[in-house]
């Protein structure tokens, strides 16, 4: 990240959030463009990109998230993992029946 007043131009990409976003659209048929699949209700599409990143950093590995297992094997891992959050992938079933409260952030 970059903040400040003499920043080079030169310094600054986009290309990550980029990607983020273009994966984003590919796997997401509600906020692709040019589809059938849209929402039409704002509440449905918060849930539904809810569960998406929940499923995208918890459940889902990653190529560029690579370790080795105790065998050596190679392993893709979530982001969850990788930042210490959980200790291992989640399996969707998890996801889905993890204890969870909504808590109000007005």
């Amino acid at each position: 990240m970059i903040f400040g007043k003499d920043i080079d131009p030169k310094d600054i990409s986009t290309s990550l959030v980029e990607r983020q976003n273009l994966t984003l659209r590919q796997d997401n048929n509600r906020i692709s463009r040019k589809t059938i699949g849209f929402s039409k209700k704002i509440s449905e599409l918060d849930k539904q990109m809810t569960l998406y990143f929940a499923h995208f950093n918890f459940c889902r590995g990653h190529l560029s998230l690579i370790s080795l297992d105790c065998l050596g094997r190679k392993r893709k891992n979530s982001p969850a993992k990788t930042c210490g959050l959980t200790d291992h992938d989640w399996s969707l079933r998890e996801l889905l029946t993890y204890p969870y409260h909504r808590i109000s952030t007005s």
